[in-house]
């Protein structure tokens, strides 16, 4: 090993560690760290070659930075890859999971056997080698693939690594110093939501923030330079970064570790690291997109095998040597799992009340009795309100109390009702604006890596955190890839949306949702709620917060509506009840409505006074969809009266629980909310109107005639449009 690479195993780590026999026993000659570089290119060549399919670009390029991480740049403990002040390392460049297996399987972590890494890309469902790094797995913080998520999560992770260590650190306690490395790619840094990501972290000041950028110069459609000419490192410079270079990212370790150890040492700012390497390194084409995401080809992965010393017949192989390069890895990791725990320990002596704190959100509990804390039914405002203020007083009910919860906005903090009184903004400390241990975030207007940050919090240690963002329902369409990783991911987050439909008024059809509700119900293990009231608001806090597993989205109202008598926070979790109506007899009619609309079916139902009608709240498809069928039949008896869905968006998905429906056949128009509900139709009289000249069409001597699959009808289908 390099006096370089010595000397950053010194500075790195600590006094007391440099000093142990076992970190300092295994000094590596230059040829054995050849060796190990070599033997991640094989592995990568034949792991790719074994199903014709992968990766091994980003491998064999990239083999050097990779061991100078998880050989002596992060800290980590192998046998507990949850040790909560681990370094995080995030894998931007996601279809390079290869690699980071690879370095898991190495350095020592138990689950990623050699048998396990020769599943990536098999015709199976039992491997855990998946195409894309995926949460689930030991060594992995966050599911990554789409490009520039992955920047965007390692920011989140170090926002929650600074405002632990502002909440939580003490003179001679630091509880939370970890660093967060991201590898970054050409296309992470080419997509919006990368961008958005690293302008945050450059006006935040995150230091404890690390982004390795691979520079191969090659996307899948070839050389870089056909469609991005950038000075990137000049770039990252304007945007508050430091910059450190390396100009033979694939063969020169010594390099890569000593500016991995500059910037660990990094303050003031977060360190961007451009390292330019050659992709496919070795092979017949490297350097080409060629060998960005196929295999190489029997014959270039023999040739390459020969040409680095090994048994071009011999697949998979792994020296001795190799493994015992990485085991002082092990023994490192849990000396410093053992002086951390010890830290805590001595910690909570001295600072009770702190560590019980830590300790709980550790554990992922929110404050005790936090759901008493909702002001009650009877509390609320009599008289008619936006949801997106009764929202705002739930959170301010709650969130002062419980610092589990970072809470933000796409520059809409006050409009969308996320403020509170003597709330601290999370700034860097020398802007005078707030400090880390704030928790009011103010993420400028960049919806899709506000969510992409929100899922890097909500992962750093699952349940310690609970995100709030806030904007305007029609950007969170900016936001979907983020809002849909983070389903995939099962990490909870609030996301409050206002100004949810026509009832935007005067801002216009731009503003003015109708198809992007159909997007949030239909993805999976996600809770999009739109409540009627106040009340329905409550159960929608006491919803998303109790699912740990999921994110949650609540559609309010920018205009306002009443407070109902009818509704009931504890059935919200049901997704549907009746809140009208006899609830013990079969309608004639039964009409399904969500948000400020179950107000007007209610005011329609009453119009409608020759039919037996009941009104149906449906805050949440979704879970109405997971109810017992004997609860959804007693709840919409569909078989055995008339359906009806009353909704201000397209009535796409509606057909599966009515059989007509009053919803936008277009885009909305700009005028005062309540000029365009009478304009498109969605006037109770109007509805009343079209809804019993339908029935009557329906009606026979011996009940209804009920229409069957395909045969759902748009009432409002002649809308008066300008659009």
């Amino acid at each position: 090993m390099s006096p370089i690479a010595t000397q950053a195993i010194n500075s790195s780590h600590g006094s007391e560690l440099s000093k142990d026999p076992h970190v300092l026993a295994n000094v590596s000659s230059p040829d054995t760290e050849k060796l190990v570089i070599n033997t991640i290119r094989c592995l990568g060549a034949d792991l790719c070659q074994q199903y014709k399919g992968g990766h091994p670009g980003t491998v064999m390029g990239a083999a050097a930075i990779a061991t100078a991480l998880w050989k002596y740049s992060m800290r980590y403990n192998p046998a507990n890859p949850d040790w909560v002040n681990r370094d995080r390392f995030v894998l931007s460049a996601g279809h390079a999971c290869l690699l980071q297996y690879i370095l898991l399987h190495l350095s020592g972590y138990s689950t990623w056997t050699l048998d396990q890494i020769k599943k990536y890309h098999a015709p199976t469902m039992d491997g855990i080698a998946a195409g894309h790094p995926e949460i689930e797995f030991p060594g992995v913080e966050l599911t990554t693939g789409l490009l520039g998520q992955g920047i965007a999560n390692a920011v989140g992770l170090a926002i929650a690594n600074k405002n632990m260590a502002a909440t939580y650190n003490k003179d001679g306690f630091p509880i939370v110093d970890n660093k967060v490395w991201c590898f970054t790619g050409d296309g992470c840094l080419q997509e919006g939501i990368g961008q958005e990501a690293i302008s945050m972290a450059g006006h935040w000041g995150l230091d404890n923030l690390i982004l390795v950028y691979d520079n191969n110069s090659v996307t899948v459609d070839g050389s870089i330079d056909i469609c991005f000419t950038d000075d990137t490192s000049a770039k990252l410079k304007s945007m508050g970064w430091y910059v450190l270079e390396v100009d033979d990212g694939s063969n020169d370790l010594a390099a890569i570790v000593e500016v991995f150890d500059q910037a660990r040492s990094s303050v003031g700012k977060p360190t961007f690291i451009n390292i330019k390497t050659v992709i496919g390194i070795g092979s017949a084409n490297q350097g080409s997109g060629k060998v960005h995401g196929a295999a190489l080809g029997e014959d270039d992965v023999r040739n390459v095998k020969s040409a680095l010393g090994f048994n071009p017949d011999e697949k998979f192989f792994v020296p001795q040597s190799v493994y015992d390069y990485f085991k002082e890895t092990k023994i490192r990791g849990q000396q410093y799992e053992e002086q951390w725990n010890q830290l805590v320990e001595n910690y909570r002596r001295s600072y009770p009340k702190e560590s019980a704190e830590l300790q709980r959100r550790l554990k992922g509990e929110l404050i005790e009795g936090w759901e008493g804390k909702l002001p009650a039914k009877g509390s609320l405002p009599k008289d008619p309100k936006a949801t997106r203020q009764t929202s705002g007083m739930f959170l301010k009910s709650i969130i002062p109390e419980d610092n589990s919860f970072l809470v933000g906005s796409a520059d809409l903090c006050e409009s969308t009702f996320v403020n509170w009184d003597n709330m601290v903004e999370f700034q860097n400390p020398k802007s005078g604006y707030g400090d880390y241990s704030g928790r009011q975030v103010r993420y400028g207007i960049r919806e899709h890596a506000m969510v992409g940050v929100a899922n890097g919090v909500a992962a750093w240690h699952k349940g310690s955190f609970v995100p709030i963002m806030s904007s305007y329902f029609i950007f969170w369409l900016y936001a979907a890839p983020s809002l849909r990783m983070a389903a995939l991911m099962k990490l909870r987050f609030i996301a409050i949306a206002t100004h949810d439909s026509i009832g935007v008024g005067e801002d216009g059809p731009t503003h003015q949702p109708v198809a992007f509700p159909t997007f949030l119900r239909a993805l999976p293990n996600f809770n999009y709620v739109r409540p009627a009231d106040a009340e329905e608001v409550a159960g929608a806090w006491i919803l998303a917060l109790k699912d740990e597993d999921s994110p949650s989205l609540f559609s309010l109202t920018r205009q306002p509506v009443p407070l109902l008598e009818g509704t009931d926070r504890k059935k919200v979790q049901y997704g549907a009840y009746v809140v009208h109506g006899d609830a013990g007899e079969i309608p004639d009619l039964t009409l399904i409505a969500t948000g400020s609309e179950v107000a007007r079916a209610i005011d329609t139902a009453k119009i409608l006074k020759d039919y037996k009608v009941r009104v149906v709240s449906m805050p949440h498809m979704g879970r109405f969809d997971k109810q017992p069928a004997e609860y959804r039949r007693s709840i919409i008896p569909s078989t055995k009266c008339l359906v009806v869905a009353i909704e201000p968006y397209c009535s796409f998905g509606w057909a599966k629980y009515a059989h007509a429906g009053a919803h936008m056949t277009g885009f909305g128009h700009s005028a005062p909310y309540s000029v365009l509900f009478e304009h498109f139709g969605f006037g109770p009289q109007n509805l009343a109107d079209k809804i019993s000249t339908w029935a009557q069409t329906r009606k026979r001597s011996q009940g209804w005639d009920l229409p069957g699959v395909g045969e759902f009808e748009e009432l409002l289908l002649h809308q008066n449009t300008a659009h």
